[in-house]
Protein backbone atom coordinates (compact mmCIF):
# COMPACT_ATOMS: atom_id res chain seq x y z
CA UNK A 1 0.00 0.00 0.00
CA UNK A 2 1.25 3.76 -0.72
CA UNK A 3 1.74 6.14 1.87
CA UNK A 4 -1.84 7.80 2.52
CA UNK A 5 -2.00 11.59 1.69
CA UNK A 6 -4.58 12.30 4.26
CA UNK A 7 -7.19 10.41 6.52
CA UNK A 8 -10.46 12.15 5.58
CA UNK A 9 -13.89 10.21 5.35
CA UNK A 10 -15.55 12.32 2.33
CA UNK A 11 -17.87 10.47 -0.12
CA UNK A 12 -16.55 10.55 -3.51
CA UNK A 13 -17.74 13.20 -5.95
CA UNK A 14 -19.67 11.51 -8.49
CA UNK A 15 -20.67 8.13 -9.76
CA UNK A 16 -19.79 7.44 -13.42
CA UNK A 17 -22.77 5.03 -15.23
CA UNK A 18 -23.76 2.15 -13.69
CA UNK A 19 -24.47 -0.47 -16.43
CA UNK A 20 -22.58 0.05 -19.09
CA UNK A 21 -21.94 -3.59 -20.13
CA UNK A 22 -18.41 -3.82 -21.31
CA UNK A 23 -16.76 -7.29 -22.77
CA UNK A 24 -15.82 -9.61 -25.47
CA UNK A 25 -18.26 -7.37 -28.18
CA UNK A 26 -20.00 -9.35 -31.01
CA UNK A 27 -18.01 -11.42 -34.37
CA UNK A 28 -19.80 -10.88 -37.81
CA UNK A 29 -19.53 -14.18 -39.90
CA UNK A 30 -20.69 -13.27 -42.91
CA UNK A 31 -19.27 -13.76 -47.10
CA UNK A 32 -19.96 -10.96 -50.33
CA UNK A 33 -22.72 -12.09 -51.95
CA UNK A 34 -21.67 -13.56 -55.51
CA UNK A 35 -23.04 -14.41 -59.00
CA UNK A 36 -22.87 -17.53 -60.87
CA UNK A 37 -22.05 -17.26 -64.80
CA UNK A 38 -21.52 -13.98 -67.25
CA UNK A 39 -24.08 -13.12 -69.67
CA UNK A 40 -22.91 -14.57 -73.26
CA UNK A 41 -21.75 -11.94 -75.63
CA UNK A 42 -22.73 -13.89 -78.28
CA UNK A 43 -26.26 -14.17 -78.17
CA UNK A 44 -26.91 -10.72 -77.22
CA UNK A 45 -25.09 -9.90 -80.49
CA UNK A 46 -27.19 -11.58 -83.06
CA UNK A 47 -30.29 -10.62 -81.04
CA UNK A 48 -32.00 -13.34 -81.25
CA UNK A 49 -33.39 -15.08 -78.03
CA UNK A 50 -33.70 -18.62 -76.44
CA UNK A 51 -36.30 -19.53 -74.12
CA UNK A 52 -35.60 -22.92 -71.56
CA UNK A 53 -38.09 -25.48 -72.20
CA UNK A 54 -39.69 -28.23 -70.05
CA UNK A 55 -37.30 -31.19 -72.03
CA UNK A 56 -34.02 -28.98 -71.05
CA UNK A 57 -33.85 -28.06 -75.13
CA UNK A 58 -33.81 -24.84 -76.41
CA UNK A 59 -35.34 -22.80 -78.96
CA UNK A 60 -34.97 -19.26 -80.43
CA UNK A 61 -38.14 -17.02 -80.81
CA UNK A 62 -38.42 -18.21 -84.61
CA UNK A 63 -39.03 -21.83 -83.53
CA UNK A 64 -41.36 -21.02 -81.13
CA UNK A 65 -44.94 -21.86 -81.16
CA UNK A 66 -47.58 -19.97 -81.98
CA UNK A 67 -48.98 -20.48 -78.23
CA UNK A 68 -45.63 -19.56 -77.04
CA UNK A 69 -45.52 -16.44 -78.85
CA UNK A 70 -48.38 -15.26 -77.87
CA UNK A 71 -47.38 -15.67 -73.97
CA UNK A 72 -44.48 -13.98 -74.94
CA UNK A 73 -46.50 -10.62 -76.04
CA UNK A 74 -48.96 -10.55 -72.92
CA UNK A 75 -49.02 -6.87 -71.79
CA UNK A 76 -47.58 -6.10 -68.82
CA UNK A 77 -48.82 -4.28 -65.75
CA UNK A 78 -49.87 -0.64 -65.48
CA UNK A 79 -47.19 0.25 -62.93
CA UNK A 80 -44.28 -1.35 -65.53
CA UNK A 81 -46.04 0.43 -68.97
CA UNK A 82 -46.61 3.51 -67.25
CA UNK A 83 -42.92 3.57 -65.86
CA UNK A 84 -40.61 1.24 -67.86
CA UNK A 85 -42.67 0.47 -70.96
CA UNK A 86 -43.42 3.65 -72.61
CA UNK A 87 -40.03 4.89 -74.09
CA UNK A 88 -41.52 8.15 -73.79
CA UNK A 89 -41.78 8.09 -70.27
CA UNK A 90 -38.33 9.54 -69.30
CA UNK A 91 -39.78 12.29 -67.74
CA UNK A 92 -41.01 9.91 -65.20
CA UNK A 93 -38.14 7.56 -65.50
CA UNK A 94 -35.90 10.27 -63.74
CA UNK A 95 -38.08 11.23 -61.09
CA UNK A 96 -38.65 7.82 -60.04
CA UNK A 97 -34.42 7.34 -59.85
CA UNK A 98 -34.05 10.39 -58.12
CA UNK A 99 -37.16 9.52 -55.82
CA UNK A 100 -34.90 5.89 -54.79
CA UNK A 101 -31.40 7.32 -54.71
CA UNK A 102 -32.01 8.70 -50.92
CA UNK A 103 -34.03 5.00 -50.36
CA UNK A 104 -30.65 3.25 -51.67
CA UNK A 105 -28.34 5.29 -49.23
CA UNK A 106 -30.21 5.03 -46.42
CA UNK A 107 -30.28 0.71 -46.69
CA UNK A 108 -26.22 1.04 -47.90
CA UNK A 109 -25.34 3.05 -44.20
CA UNK A 110 -27.31 0.78 -42.40
CA UNK A 111 -25.67 -2.49 -44.59
CA UNK A 112 -21.94 -0.91 -43.10
CA UNK A 113 -23.45 -0.24 -39.30
CA UNK A 114 -24.46 -3.90 -39.12
CA UNK A 115 -21.35 -5.40 -40.98
CA UNK A 116 -18.99 -3.25 -39.06
CA UNK A 117 -17.38 -3.99 -36.18
CA UNK A 118 -18.85 -1.70 -33.05
CA UNK A 119 -16.44 0.02 -30.24
CA UNK A 120 -16.39 -2.95 -27.24
CA UNK A 121 -15.53 -1.73 -23.96
CA UNK A 122 -12.31 -2.34 -22.24
CA UNK A 123 -13.86 -3.40 -18.85
CA UNK A 124 -17.07 -5.53 -18.27
CA UNK A 125 -18.14 -6.71 -15.03
CA UNK A 126 -17.27 -10.52 -16.04
CA UNK A 127 -14.26 -10.25 -17.19
CA UNK A 128 -12.35 -6.95 -15.97
CA UNK A 129 -10.18 -5.11 -18.50
CA UNK A 130 -9.05 -7.44 -21.69
CA UNK A 131 -7.62 -4.42 -23.59
CA UNK A 132 -3.58 -4.85 -24.99
CA UNK A 133 -3.26 -8.15 -22.43
CA UNK A 134 0.45 -8.29 -23.16
CA UNK A 135 1.09 -5.06 -21.15
CA UNK A 136 -2.47 -3.91 -19.39
CA UNK A 137 -1.96 -7.29 -17.50
CA UNK A 138 2.32 -6.96 -16.63
CA UNK A 139 1.98 -3.93 -14.59
CA UNK A 140 2.23 -5.44 -11.47
CA UNK A 141 -0.13 -4.01 -9.02
CA UNK A 142 -0.78 -1.24 -10.97
CA UNK A 143 -2.95 -3.45 -13.61
CA UNK A 144 -6.53 -3.40 -13.32
CA UNK A 145 -8.57 -6.16 -12.96
CA UNK A 146 -9.06 -8.78 -15.20
CA UNK A 147 -10.16 -12.06 -14.49
CA UNK A 148 -7.86 -14.41 -14.13
CA UNK A 149 -7.06 -17.65 -15.41
CA UNK A 150 -8.13 -20.58 -12.99
CA UNK A 151 -7.38 -24.17 -13.51
CA UNK A 152 -10.61 -25.36 -11.42
CA UNK A 153 -13.78 -23.87 -12.34
CA UNK A 154 -14.77 -20.89 -10.64
CA UNK A 155 -18.30 -21.81 -11.23
CA UNK A 156 -20.72 -22.75 -8.32
CA UNK A 157 -19.62 -26.62 -8.49
CA UNK A 158 -23.34 -29.02 -9.60
CA UNK A 159 -25.43 -30.25 -6.52
CA UNK A 160 -24.15 -27.57 -4.41
CA UNK A 161 -26.01 -24.26 -2.77
CA UNK A 162 -24.11 -20.92 -1.25
CA UNK A 163 -24.85 -20.58 2.08
CA UNK A 164 -22.17 -17.43 2.47
CA UNK A 165 -20.45 -14.85 0.67
CA UNK A 166 -17.88 -12.34 1.62
CA UNK A 167 -15.92 -10.19 -0.79
CA UNK A 168 -12.19 -8.62 0.13
CA UNK A 169 -11.39 -5.95 -2.42
CA UNK A 170 -8.73 -3.05 -3.11
CA UNK A 171 -9.81 0.46 -3.97
CA UNK A 172 -9.93 0.76 -7.59
CA UNK A 173 -7.68 2.36 -10.22
CA UNK A 174 -5.98 5.53 -8.73
CA UNK A 175 -3.52 8.87 -9.49
CA UNK A 176 -0.39 8.13 -8.04
CA UNK A 177 0.47 8.84 -4.77
CA UNK A 178 2.23 12.17 -3.75
CA UNK A 179 5.88 10.74 -3.72
CA UNK A 180 5.32 8.41 -7.25
CA UNK A 181 3.50 11.91 -8.73
CA UNK A 182 6.81 13.52 -7.36
CA UNK A 183 9.01 11.39 -9.44
CA UNK A 184 7.28 11.45 -12.69
CA UNK A 185 6.92 15.10 -12.45
CA UNK A 186 10.77 15.53 -12.08
CA UNK A 187 12.03 13.32 -14.56
CA UNK A 188 9.77 14.70 -17.42
CA UNK A 189 11.20 18.11 -16.39
CA UNK A 190 14.57 16.63 -16.09
CA UNK A 191 13.99 16.09 -20.08
CA UNK A 192 11.91 18.71 -21.03
CA UNK A 193 14.71 21.41 -20.04
CA UNK A 194 17.69 19.62 -20.63
CA UNK A 195 17.00 17.55 -23.90
CA UNK A 196 18.38 19.22 -27.28
CA UNK A 197 16.96 16.35 -29.58
CA UNK A 198 14.22 13.86 -29.34
CA UNK A 199 13.74 10.30 -31.29
CA UNK A 200 10.89 9.71 -33.36
CA UNK A 201 9.33 7.91 -30.74
CA UNK A 202 9.84 10.43 -28.30
CA UNK A 203 8.51 13.63 -29.86
CA UNK A 204 5.48 13.48 -28.39
CA UNK A 205 7.43 14.32 -24.49
CA UNK A 206 7.18 18.07 -25.57
CA UNK A 207 4.21 19.25 -25.87
CA UNK A 208 3.24 16.57 -22.92
CA UNK A 209 2.08 18.44 -19.59
CA UNK A 210 1.87 16.44 -16.82
CA UNK A 211 -1.72 17.22 -15.11
CA UNK A 212 -2.68 13.86 -13.13
CA UNK A 213 -4.23 14.42 -9.74
CA UNK A 214 -2.58 12.53 -6.29
CA UNK A 215 -4.06 9.20 -4.21
CA UNK A 216 -8.15 9.75 -5.14
CA UNK A 217 -9.66 7.13 -7.48
CA UNK A 218 -9.74 7.59 -11.19
CA UNK A 219 -13.11 7.79 -13.35
CA UNK A 220 -12.37 4.70 -13.93
CA UNK A 221 -11.27 3.37 -10.71
CA UNK A 222 -15.19 4.48 -9.66
CA UNK A 223 -16.08 2.49 -12.74
CA UNK A 224 -14.13 -0.64 -11.79
CA UNK A 225 -16.16 -0.63 -8.53
CA UNK A 226 -19.27 -0.53 -9.71
CA UNK A 227 -18.63 -2.80 -11.89
CA UNK A 228 -17.15 -5.63 -9.20
CA UNK A 229 -20.49 -4.39 -7.40
CA UNK A 230 -22.54 -5.95 -10.47
CA UNK A 231 -20.68 -8.88 -10.81
CA UNK A 232 -20.75 -9.84 -7.07
CA UNK A 233 -24.60 -8.85 -6.94
CA UNK A 234 -24.64 -11.38 -9.86
CA UNK A 235 -22.75 -13.91 -8.58
CA UNK A 236 -24.18 -14.63 -5.00
CA UNK A 237 -27.60 -13.01 -6.31
CA UNK A 238 -29.17 -16.23 -4.43
CA UNK A 239 -28.24 -15.27 -1.04
CA UNK A 240 -29.96 -11.73 -1.64
CA UNK A 241 -33.92 -11.41 0.14
CA UNK A 242 -35.24 -8.25 -0.62
CA UNK A 243 -37.72 -8.65 2.07
CA UNK A 244 -34.64 -9.34 5.07
CA UNK A 245 -32.49 -6.68 5.19
CA UNK A 246 -30.20 -8.72 7.11
CA UNK A 247 -29.42 -10.52 3.59
CA UNK A 248 -27.91 -7.39 2.36
CA UNK A 249 -24.11 -6.86 2.38
CA UNK A 250 -23.02 -5.57 5.29
CA UNK A 251 -20.06 -3.53 4.62
CA UNK A 252 -17.24 -1.91 6.17
CA UNK A 253 -14.12 0.55 4.68
CA UNK A 254 -10.45 1.36 5.83
CA UNK A 255 -10.38 5.20 6.54
CA UNK A 256 -8.63 6.39 3.45
CA UNK A 257 -10.89 8.62 0.83
CA UNK A 258 -9.96 6.27 -2.11
CA UNK A 259 -11.06 2.91 -0.02
CA UNK A 260 -14.53 4.77 1.01
CA UNK A 261 -14.88 6.07 -2.00
CA UNK A 262 -14.61 2.30 -3.84
CA UNK A 263 -16.80 0.64 -1.11
CA UNK A 264 -19.40 3.50 -2.08
CA UNK A 265 -19.44 2.88 -5.74
CA UNK A 266 -19.34 -0.86 -5.26
CA UNK A 267 -22.05 -0.36 -3.01
CA UNK A 268 -24.26 1.42 -5.96
CA UNK A 269 -23.36 -1.35 -8.85
CA UNK A 270 -24.55 -4.06 -5.91
CA UNK A 271 -28.11 -1.93 -5.48
CA UNK A 272 -28.18 -0.87 -9.27
CA UNK A 273 -28.04 -4.90 -10.32
CA UNK A 274 -30.53 -5.56 -7.65
CA UNK A 275 -32.82 -3.23 -8.62
CA UNK A 276 -32.46 -4.12 -12.34
CA UNK A 277 -32.76 -7.85 -11.26
CA UNK A 278 -35.74 -8.02 -7.98
CA UNK A 279 -37.52 -4.86 -8.48
CA UNK A 280 -36.79 -4.32 -4.31
CA UNK A 281 -39.64 -1.69 -2.50
CA UNK A 282 -38.38 1.49 -2.24
CA UNK A 283 -38.51 1.21 1.10
CA UNK A 284 -35.21 -1.19 0.80
CA UNK A 285 -32.41 0.58 3.46
CA UNK A 286 -28.70 0.48 2.43
CA UNK A 287 -27.23 -0.20 5.93
CA UNK A 288 -24.65 2.36 6.95
CA UNK A 289 -20.47 1.82 6.22
CA UNK A 290 -18.07 0.94 8.82
CA UNK A 291 -15.05 3.16 8.82
CA UNK A 292 -12.21 2.15 10.53
CA UNK A 293 -9.57 4.74 11.22
CA UNK A 294 -5.73 4.24 9.50
CA UNK A 295 -4.27 6.52 12.58
CA UNK A 296 -1.23 4.87 13.39
CA UNK A 297 -2.04 3.77 16.60
CA UNK A 298 -5.43 2.51 15.72
CA UNK A 299 -6.80 -1.28 15.33
CA UNK A 300 -7.51 -1.64 11.92
CA UNK A 301 -7.35 -5.86 10.73
CA UNK A 302 -7.54 -3.98 6.87
CA UNK A 303 -4.31 -1.57 7.39
CA UNK A 304 -1.16 -2.56 8.68
CA UNK A 305 0.69 0.07 10.82
CA UNK A 306 0.79 -1.04 14.93
CA UNK A 307 3.86 -3.67 14.38
CA UNK A 308 6.83 -1.81 14.80
CA UNK A 309 9.22 -4.52 13.58
CA UNK A 310 6.99 -4.98 10.20
CA UNK A 311 7.32 -1.45 9.51
CA UNK A 312 11.05 -0.73 9.86
CA UNK A 313 11.85 -3.75 7.77
CA UNK A 314 13.38 -2.61 4.65
CA UNK A 315 13.20 -6.60 3.15
CA UNK A 316 11.01 -5.65 -0.35
CA UNK A 317 12.65 -1.90 -0.91
CA UNK A 318 16.38 -3.93 -0.87
CA UNK A 319 15.33 -7.12 -3.08
CA UNK A 320 13.68 -4.61 -5.70
CA UNK A 321 17.29 -2.55 -5.69
CA UNK A 322 19.03 -5.56 -6.45
CA UNK A 323 16.81 -6.16 -9.11
CA UNK A 324 16.84 -2.86 -10.81
CA UNK A 325 20.49 -2.60 -10.99
CA UNK A 326 20.94 -6.08 -12.87
CA UNK A 327 18.11 -5.95 -15.16
CA UNK A 328 17.31 -2.01 -16.28
CA UNK A 329 20.55 -0.88 -17.60
CA UNK A 330 20.04 -2.43 -20.75
CA UNK A 331 16.92 -1.03 -20.98
CA UNK A 332 18.11 2.87 -19.50
CA UNK A 333 20.92 2.74 -22.19
CA UNK A 334 18.52 2.12 -25.36
CA UNK A 335 16.62 4.86 -24.32
CA UNK A 336 19.29 7.58 -24.06
CA UNK A 337 20.71 6.18 -27.37
CA UNK A 338 17.64 6.19 -29.14
CA UNK A 339 15.63 8.61 -27.22
CA UNK A 340 17.53 11.72 -26.39
CA UNK A 341 20.66 14.06 -26.66
CA UNK A 342 21.39 16.60 -24.36
CA UNK A 343 19.89 14.27 -21.12
CA UNK A 344 20.89 11.31 -19.45
CA UNK A 345 18.63 8.81 -17.67
CA UNK A 346 19.25 6.86 -14.86
CA UNK A 347 17.21 3.60 -14.13
CA UNK A 348 14.72 5.23 -11.62
CA UNK A 349 14.26 7.60 -14.07
CA UNK A 350 13.01 5.29 -16.62
CA UNK A 351 11.00 3.04 -13.45
CA UNK A 352 9.65 6.34 -13.19
CA UNK A 353 8.19 6.35 -17.06
CA UNK A 354 7.29 2.86 -16.93
CA UNK A 355 5.33 3.73 -13.61
CA UNK A 356 3.35 6.97 -15.55
CA UNK A 357 2.51 4.19 -18.52
CA UNK A 358 -0.18 2.47 -16.48
CA UNK A 359 -1.16 5.73 -14.15
CA UNK A 360 -1.59 7.60 -17.84
CA UNK A 361 -4.15 4.75 -18.84
CA UNK A 362 -6.60 4.54 -16.02
CA UNK A 363 -6.95 8.57 -15.39
CA UNK A 364 -9.49 8.57 -17.64
CA UNK A 365 -13.41 8.02 -17.89
CA UNK A 366 -14.44 4.69 -18.91
CA UNK A 367 -16.66 5.74 -21.44
CA UNK A 368 -13.21 6.69 -23.53
CA UNK A 369 -12.04 2.65 -22.97
CA UNK A 370 -13.10 1.22 -26.17
CA UNK A 371 -11.11 -0.51 -28.60
CA UNK A 372 -11.89 1.65 -31.27
CA UNK A 373 -10.84 4.56 -28.87
CA UNK A 374 -8.27 7.13 -30.19
CA UNK A 375 -7.51 8.92 -26.71
CA UNK A 376 -5.77 8.09 -23.38
CA UNK A 377 -7.28 6.04 -21.09
CA UNK A 378 -7.85 2.10 -21.91
CA UNK A 379 -8.67 1.86 -25.32
CA UNK A 380 -5.26 3.15 -26.91
CA UNK A 381 -2.72 3.18 -24.08
CA UNK A 382 -0.85 6.04 -23.04
CA UNK A 383 1.85 6.97 -25.81
CA UNK A 384 4.46 6.00 -22.90
CA UNK A 385 3.38 2.27 -22.82
CA UNK A 386 5.14 2.13 -26.32
CA UNK A 387 8.88 3.56 -25.45
CA UNK A 388 9.15 -0.27 -23.75
CA UNK A 389 8.93 -4.09 -24.96
CA UNK A 390 7.33 -6.64 -24.34
CA UNK A 391 10.35 -7.77 -22.56
CA UNK A 392 10.77 -4.60 -20.52
CA UNK A 393 7.02 -4.82 -19.66
CA UNK A 394 7.81 -8.57 -18.11
CA UNK A 395 11.34 -7.02 -16.35
CA UNK A 396 8.71 -4.49 -15.02
CA UNK A 397 5.91 -7.02 -13.54
CA UNK A 398 8.29 -8.89 -11.89
CA UNK A 399 9.78 -5.97 -10.33
CA UNK A 400 6.31 -5.38 -8.53
CA UNK A 401 5.60 -8.65 -7.78
CA UNK A 402 9.16 -8.88 -6.20
CA UNK A 403 8.93 -6.08 -4.41
CA UNK A 404 5.40 -7.15 -2.20
CA UNK A 405 6.45 -11.22 -2.54
CA UNK A 406 9.18 -9.55 -0.06
CA UNK A 407 7.75 -6.71 1.40
CA UNK A 408 4.35 -8.07 2.24
CA UNK A 409 4.13 -11.61 1.43
CA UNK A 410 5.39 -14.90 2.00
CA UNK A 411 9.31 -13.32 1.55
CA UNK A 412 8.55 -10.82 4.78
CA UNK A 413 8.61 -13.12 8.20
CA UNK A 414 6.36 -10.83 9.67
CA UNK A 415 3.84 -10.34 6.70
CA UNK A 416 1.37 -13.05 7.77
CA UNK A 417 1.16 -12.00 11.42
CA UNK A 418 -0.11 -8.38 9.70
CA UNK A 419 -3.05 -10.78 8.52
CA UNK A 420 -3.83 -13.22 11.44
CA UNK A 421 -6.41 -10.14 12.66
CA UNK A 422 -8.72 -10.46 9.65
CA UNK A 423 -8.03 -14.19 9.08
CA UNK A 424 -9.35 -14.68 12.59
CA UNK A 425 -12.48 -12.37 12.23
CA UNK A 426 -13.30 -14.21 8.91
CA UNK A 427 -13.41 -17.61 11.06
CA UNK A 428 -16.02 -15.31 13.62
CA UNK A 429 -17.72 -14.62 10.64
CA UNK A 430 -17.59 -18.35 9.05
CA UNK A 431 -18.44 -19.96 12.26
CA UNK A 432 -20.95 -17.50 13.34
CA UNK A 433 -18.80 -17.20 17.17
CA UNK A 434 -17.62 -13.89 18.69
CA UNK A 435 -14.08 -13.01 17.49
CA UNK A 436 -10.88 -14.21 19.12
CA UNK A 437 -7.73 -12.32 18.45
CA UNK A 438 -4.87 -10.34 20.18
CA UNK A 439 -3.72 -8.98 17.21
CA UNK A 440 -4.79 -5.98 15.53
CA UNK A 441 -8.59 -6.20 15.72
CA UNK A 442 -10.68 -3.75 17.37
CA UNK A 443 -12.45 -5.28 20.37
CA UNK A 444 -14.74 -2.14 20.85
CA UNK A 445 -16.06 -2.57 17.02
CA UNK A 446 -16.08 -6.58 16.76
CA UNK A 447 -17.82 -6.88 20.36
CA UNK A 448 -20.55 -4.76 18.99
CA UNK A 449 -23.29 -6.51 17.06
CA UNK A 450 -23.81 -3.09 14.95
CA UNK A 451 -20.83 -2.71 14.04
CA UNK A 452 -19.80 -6.50 13.24
CA UNK A 453 -22.81 -8.84 13.09
CA UNK A 454 -22.37 -12.02 13.19
CA UNK A 455 -25.40 -13.49 11.54
CA UNK A 456 -25.45 -11.99 8.01
CA UNK A 457 -24.59 -14.63 4.92
CA UNK A 458 -23.33 -11.40 2.86
CA UNK A 459 -20.33 -9.17 3.45
CA UNK A 460 -18.21 -6.76 1.68
CA UNK A 461 -14.84 -5.10 3.08
CA UNK A 462 -12.09 -2.48 1.37
CA UNK A 463 -8.59 -2.58 1.92
CA UNK A 464 -5.24 -1.85 0.18
CA UNK A 465 -3.16 -4.12 -2.25
CA UNK A 466 -0.26 -4.62 0.89
CA UNK A 467 -2.74 -5.62 3.71
CA UNK A 468 -4.33 -7.84 1.40
CA UNK A 469 -1.16 -9.27 0.37
CA UNK A 470 -0.58 -9.89 4.35
CA UNK A 471 -4.27 -11.40 4.68
CA UNK A 472 -3.06 -13.85 1.76
CA UNK A 473 -0.32 -14.83 3.34
CA UNK A 474 -2.04 -15.84 6.59
CA UNK A 475 -4.33 -17.77 4.81
CA UNK A 476 -1.56 -19.78 3.33
CA UNK A 477 -2.33 -19.42 0.06
CA UNK A 478 1.43 -19.17 -1.06
CA UNK A 479 2.79 -21.45 0.84
CA UNK A 480 3.26 -23.82 -2.75
CA UNK A 481 5.67 -21.05 -4.13
CA UNK A 482 9.19 -20.95 -4.33
CA UNK A 483 10.89 -18.36 -3.31
CA UNK A 484 11.83 -15.26 -6.05
CA UNK A 485 15.24 -14.59 -7.43
CA UNK A 486 16.50 -11.13 -6.63
CA UNK A 487 18.72 -10.94 -9.73
CA UNK A 488 16.82 -13.61 -12.39
CA UNK A 489 13.40 -14.21 -13.64
CA UNK A 490 11.84 -17.92 -14.49
CA UNK A 491 12.28 -18.90 -17.96
CA UNK A 492 8.04 -19.51 -17.56
CA UNK A 493 7.37 -15.49 -15.85
CA UNK A 494 5.33 -13.99 -18.42
CA UNK A 495 4.57 -16.85 -20.53
CA UNK A 496 0.72 -18.05 -20.10
CA UNK A 497 0.64 -21.32 -22.26
CA UNK A 498 -1.93 -22.83 -24.08
CA UNK A 499 -4.34 -23.17 -20.70
CA UNK A 500 -3.59 -19.77 -19.70
CA UNK A 501 -2.09 -21.06 -16.34
CA UNK A 502 1.13 -21.60 -17.06
CA UNK A 503 2.74 -19.85 -14.58
CA UNK A 504 0.16 -21.31 -11.89
CA UNK A 505 3.28 -22.12 -9.43
CA UNK A 506 4.51 -18.70 -9.30
CA UNK A 507 4.19 -15.64 -7.33
CA UNK A 508 2.44 -12.47 -10.18
CA UNK A 509 1.14 -9.57 -8.06
CA UNK A 510 -1.19 -8.62 -11.06
CA UNK A 511 -2.95 -11.45 -10.05
CA UNK A 512 -3.16 -11.21 -6.84
CA UNK A 513 -3.81 -7.69 -6.05
CA UNK A 514 -4.37 -5.31 -9.51
CA UNK A 515 -6.64 -2.44 -8.94
CA UNK A 516 -10.03 -3.65 -7.63
CA UNK A 517 -8.56 -7.20 -7.11
CA UNK A 518 -10.57 -8.48 -4.97
CA UNK A 519 -10.82 -11.99 -2.83
CA UNK A 520 -13.78 -14.19 -2.53
CA UNK A 521 -14.92 -16.35 0.53
CA UNK A 522 -17.79 -19.17 0.09
CA UNK A 523 -19.25 -21.21 2.33
CA UNK A 524 -21.64 -24.09 0.38
CA UNK A 525 -23.31 -27.03 1.23
CA UNK A 526 -23.80 -29.86 -1.45
CA UNK A 527 -25.54 -33.19 -2.46
CA UNK A 528 -23.16 -35.47 -1.45
CA UNK A 529 -24.88 -39.05 -2.00
CA UNK A 530 -25.73 -37.65 -5.47
CA UNK A 531 -29.87 -38.21 -5.34
CA UNK A 532 -30.91 -34.67 -6.19
CA UNK A 533 -31.56 -32.74 -3.06
CA UNK A 534 -29.43 -31.66 -0.09
CA UNK A 535 -30.76 -33.38 3.12
CA UNK A 536 -30.34 -32.16 6.46
CA UNK A 537 -27.32 -33.85 7.42
CA UNK A 538 -25.85 -32.89 3.82
CA UNK A 539 -26.75 -29.15 5.25
CA UNK A 540 -24.60 -29.42 8.03
CA UNK A 541 -21.36 -29.98 5.88
CA UNK A 542 -20.63 -26.94 5.07
CA UNK A 543 -17.18 -26.57 2.42
CA UNK A 544 -14.77 -23.75 2.41
CA UNK A 545 -13.41 -22.10 -1.16
CA UNK A 546 -12.00 -18.84 -1.82
CA UNK A 547 -10.70 -17.38 -5.25
CA UNK A 548 -8.70 -15.00 -5.68
CA UNK A 549 -9.89 -12.76 -9.36
CA UNK A 550 -11.86 -15.96 -10.33
CA UNK A 551 -8.87 -18.22 -9.79
CA UNK A 552 -9.81 -21.18 -7.23
CA UNK A 553 -6.82 -21.25 -4.67
CA UNK A 554 -5.90 -24.52 -2.96
CA UNK A 555 -5.89 -24.48 -0.07
CA UNK A 556 -3.15 -25.87 2.22
CA UNK A 557 -3.52 -27.35 5.37
CA UNK A 558 -7.29 -28.89 5.49
CA UNK A 559 -7.60 -31.64 2.85
CA UNK A 560 -9.11 -29.89 -0.28
CA UNK A 561 -10.73 -31.89 -3.00
CA UNK A 562 -10.83 -31.37 -6.67
CA UNK A 563 -13.10 -28.35 -6.29
CA UNK A 564 -10.43 -26.58 -3.89
CA UNK A 565 -13.30 -26.55 -1.27
CA UNK A 566 -12.06 -27.53 2.60
CA UNK A 567 -14.93 -28.58 5.18
CA UNK A 568 -15.51 -25.62 7.59
CA UNK A 569 -14.09 -27.33 10.57
CA UNK A 570 -10.49 -28.53 8.75
CA UNK A 571 -10.31 -25.11 6.99
CA UNK A 572 -10.60 -23.44 10.87
CA UNK A 573 -7.98 -25.95 12.07
CA UNK A 574 -5.43 -25.30 9.37
CA UNK A 575 -5.98 -21.62 9.92
CA UNK A 576 -3.79 -22.43 13.52
CA UNK A 577 -1.25 -19.93 13.16
CA UNK A 578 -3.43 -17.19 12.78
CA UNK A 579 -5.74 -18.38 16.07
CA UNK A 580 -2.64 -18.49 17.82
CA UNK A 581 -2.03 -14.61 16.84
CA UNK A 582 1.17 -15.52 14.54
CA UNK A 583 4.34 -14.35 15.27
CA UNK A 584 2.76 -10.92 17.00
CA UNK A 585 5.16 -11.02 19.87
CA UNK A 586 8.36 -10.21 17.50
CA UNK A 587 6.71 -6.98 16.68
CA UNK A 588 8.06 -5.21 19.62
CA UNK A 589 11.17 -6.44 20.09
Amino acid sequence: MDPPAMNGTSKASAFTSLFRRGGRGSKHKYSPLGHNGEASGEGEASGIQTQLLPDGSTADNESLDEESQLQQRKPRGLLYRLVWGDPNKIFVKLIMLILMIPLFSYLAAASLRVLSPQPVSCDSPELGYQCDQKTTHTWGQYSPFFSVPSEISPAVPDGCRLTFAQVLSRHGARFPTPGKAAAISAVLTKIKTSATWYGSDFQFIKNYDYVLGVDHLTAFGEQEMVNSGIKFYQRYSSLIQTEDPDTLPFVRASGQERVIASAENFTTGFYSALSADKNPPSSLPRPEMVIISEEPTANNTMHHGLCRAFEDSTTGDLAQAEFIAATFPPITARLNAQGFKGVTLSNTDVLSLMDLCPFDTVAYPLSSLTTTSSVSGGGKLSPFCSLFTASDWTIYDYLQSLGKYYGFGPGNSLAATQGVGYVNELIARLTRTPVVDHTTTNSTLDGDEKTFPLNRTVYADFSHDNDMMNILTALRIFEHISPMDNTTIPTNYGQTGDDGVKERDLFKVSWAVPFAGRVYFEKMVCDADGDGKIDSDEAQKELVRILVNDRVMRLNGCDDDEEGRCGLEKFVESMEFARRGGEWEKCFV
